[in-house]
């Protein structure tokens, strides 16, 4: 029998042995004891005849089990549990014969405090302390909750019981379909749920506040967060309702789910979770404060919502086979959340924003221990590690590279026939890129398949030579190796304007373009001009490759061309994206030591009169990136390099001012908060000055506007950076505010702040208290 039994052992999936057609759960979670019991009726398909049931549980005691179909009862000889593969083997005396049948089993389990499967956090009641629980599922962490088969693929109903203290409040995925109460505890029945994945199961059970609205289809959508604080939760709820309607609309399918619940927990993995039904957040990702929350925050609260409710169709309806298509769901999750966020707030600019992202997966996928965007998961847990920049951060890119590519009509024709097919069902990345194929009438899946199936991306080498542009492609490492490796790249380029441009496919290693039709273009003809101002025409003519930075590869011109590009942005003829674009490319350029430090330099010069959000914020990484090398590469320099670095931002503060002005633009406000915290941690004296005399009258007076939420992390870094072993005031100061306050943008605030001392002493204090227990 053992050696029956491990045939099932180190396998990448359950074996193909019964389906799970419907569960009905029942729960119930003691919230003293932190422990839960329950029980678990599967309707199964048993698709060959077996004297094994397999399926997945980890960390539950199976009490009791029993197998019925229409032959009779079964309960099984051994019940055999595998830690390590983290499944559970019923066996048989009998044969299951092919057919249906229900499997119950009764089990127990710890409200564990790992904030996976379903578990235990704490909230505050009246001063009190007390216990709530919450779920958190995906990847692979239903099975830590209730035995199921817990892979992607095998979707099922859920008929959902939970038993909880009859003064709490128990949500789910469906809407409640009744309630008996039993002295103090009470059993709610949820409605049954369409077919979904084990992963998205949810369930909370705590003390909260709720407000709800509804869209104009009729869905009842709801946030819960802490008693006292549903006025913070507004500013979510009004982005889900909208993002609804917005969805709804795009993919020409309506939201499946009769409601769409917000909730806010205290203890929480993520930034929030996606379960189908019952968003569940990290509490400080979904409250806004009017006064005490910055705008960084309330573009974070609105794209998290967005991409949240975007997994309702890319991952809910729709759902990846396995979890080697895990960036099916994510990357699009994360493009279409700036697509909604731009419909909601054009006045953000926020697809420039979306560079960030970009950015960030740029600088992954340039690691040599990176990995492709279908990366083969063999052992489910394993999926967790590649929850990263290059599943989100280049998938969304690669995403919006396509729909540059092939225009936004067709795109979005495509994403509505893609979910309108695979609705309620299972897919892959090449049954995506099949019906882009199909509707594009272009061979798609050849093209994106360089792109998702191989480790990392190009570096486009571009020489001009007379009126011809030489083009040579090969992988981009940070470490400065040379790799193998050949994409077909969407090429854009404008040269000297961008009304004359050219957009070609990059198939081959290298490739001669002709430009002289470009060139020929600009202005009146050339030759009509005097020979001087042809030659400065010439010399000014600048080359822009991946106008708009709208491709998932890097730039490196040769130096004359650079030359030009640091001209054109002297001159400001660049749009903020590509000025951002050839700042972040010639960073990466000089990690990669294809370019000298000095260049860089030269290359930040350039925009000291920059005022744009998107370019400063990145200019402002620029500089912090080349101190942090700095230091141990070139320690003498380090004070001239932040004087340097200063010089460069005072025009951007100047400008802005220490406060706002009512209704000023959104982007402005995030700028001034970036610009003075990269004052205060240069070391800028005037502004750390400033910052600690606005603290000084913020300790006095809460309500000030002296110190705006978009300062204060400029203002508490001056502090700290002026706390010193033997001056411990300002260490005090913070340490006093963040235990007497009870708002919850604060207190993040001050933690992300009170370890930036100089003073190594005062380093070891802060990590010391954040080990202490209090900090939780």
């Amino acid at each position: 029998m053992k050696h029956n039994i491990d045939q099932f052992k180190g396998q990448t999936r359950l074996p193909n042995i019964a389906i799970p057609k419907r569960y009905e759960l029942h729960l119930k979670p003691d919230l003293i004891a932190c422990t839960f019991s329950g029980t678990v009726q599967i309707n199964l398909n048993i698709i060959e005849n077996t004297k094994f049931l397999v399926l997945n549980s980890v960390e539950l005691v199976i009490q009791h089990s029993l197998f019925t179909n229409s032959h009779g009862q079964y309960a099984p000889c051994d019940v055999v549990v595998d830690d390590d593969d983290e499944i559970l083997v019923m066996v048989f005396d009998e044969t299951l014969s092919v057919g249906e049948g229900v499997l119950r089993i009764e089990f127990s389990g710890v409200l564990n405090q790992h904030l996976t499967g379903l578990y235990k956090c704490t909230y505050v009641d009246e001063g009190v302390k007390k216990n709530m629980a919450t779920t958190q599922f995906e990847a692979v962490d239903a099975r830590r909750c209730f035995p199921c088969w817990d892979e992607p693929a095998l979707k099922a109903n859920f008929k959902i019981t939970l038993t909880v203290p009859s003064g709490l409040i128990a949500l789910s995925n469906m809407p409640v379909a009744n309630e008996k109460l039993d002295g103090e505890l009470k059993t709610v029945y949820f409605v049954e749920s369409p077919i979904m994945s084990t992963y998205l199961v949810a369930f909370v059970v705590g003390l909260f506040d709720h407000i709800e609205y509804t869209t104009t289809a009729g869905i009842k959508v709801g946030a819960y967060c802490a008693v006292g604080k549903s006025d913070q939760a507004e500013f979510a709820l009004d982005i889900a309702v909208k993002t609804l309607d917005i969805y709804t609309k795009y993919f020409s399918v309506p939201y499946p789910l009769p409601k769409l619940d917000l909730v806010a927990v205290p203890e929480f993995s993520n930034g929030a979770m996606e379960n189908y039904g019952l968003i569940i957040y990290r509490e400080n990702d979904l409250l806004y404060h009017e006064l005490h929350s910055a705008a960084a925050k309330k573009r974070r609260i609105t794209i998290f919502t967005a991409h949240e409710v975007a997994h309702q169709w890319f991952g809910n309806l729709v759902t990846m086979e396995w979890w080697t298509h895990l960036w099916l769901k994510e990357g699009f999750a994360t493009w279409i959340s700036y697509m909604a966020t731009d419909i909601l707030f054009p006045e953000w600019n926020i697809w420039t924003q979306f560079l960030q992202q970009a950015s960030e997966g740029l600088h992954m996928d340039a690691l040599e221990k990176s990995h492709p965007i279908e990366v083969q998961i063999h052992h489910a847990r394993s999926v967790i590690e590649v929850f990263d920049a290059v599943i989100y951060d280049k998938g969304c890119t690669v995403i919006r590279m396509l729909q540059g590519y092939l225009g936004d009509v067709v795109f979005q024709k495509s994403l509505s026939t893609y979910i309108k097919r695979y609705e309620a069902r299972n897919a892959r990345t090449e049954d995506l890129w099949n019906v882009l194929s199909e509707v594009s009438s272009l061979p798609i899946n050849t093209m994106m398949n360089t792109w998702t199936k191989q480790t990392g991306y190009p570096v486009i080498y571009v020489e001009l030579k007379d009126h011809t542009l030489e083009i040579k492609q090969s992988q981009f490492l940070l470490s400065g190796l040379h790799a193998d490796g050949k994409w077909i790249v969407p090429i854009t380029l404008s040269i000297g304007s961008y009304e004359i441009n050219k957009k070609f496919l990059l198939d081959t290693s290298d490739l001669r373009v002709d430009i002289s039709d470009l060139v020929q273009s600009i202005g009146d003809d050339l030759s009509s001009i005097k020979t001087k101002d042809e030659v400065d025409v010439q010399e000014n003519l600048w080359i822009k490759v991946n106008v708009d930075q709208s491709g998932f590869y890097r730039v490196n011109y040769e130096d004359k061309l650079a030359l030009r590009l640091r001209k054109a942005i002297q001159n400001n003829c660049l749009l903020p994206t590509d000025k951002f674009g050839i700042l972040d490319d010639g960073n990466a350029l000089c990690q990669a030591c294809e370019q000298p430090l000095s260049s860089v330099l030269m290359l930040i010069d350039v925009y000291r009169n920059e005022f744009d959000y998107i370019v400063v914020s990145k200019l402002i990484k620029v500089c912090k990136n080349v101190l942090n090398v700095s230091i141990d590469a070139i320690p003498d320099s380090i004070n001239e390099l932040k004087q340097y670095f200063i010089n460069i931002l005072l025009y951007s503060a100047e400008q802005l001012g220490w406060d706002s002005i009512s209704g000023e633009d959104h982007t402005i406000s995030l700028l001034r908060g970036e610009v003075f915290q990269a004052l205060a941690i240069f070391d800028h004296d005037k502004t750390q000055k400033e910052a600690i005399r606005r603290f000084q009258i913020s300790l006095d007076d809460s309500n000030t506007t002296q110190l705006s939420a978009n300062t204060r992390r400029a203002a508490y870094i001056s502090v700290i950076r002026n706390t010193t072993t033997e001056s411990r005031t300002g260490l005090e100061s913070l340490l006093s505010l963040y235990r007497s306050t009870d708002i919850l943008q604060e207190r993040e605030r001050i933690l992300r702040c009170i370890a930036s001392s100089a003073d190594p002493n005062v380093v070891l204090d802060v990590l010391n208290l954040l080990l202490s227990g209090e900090v939780e």
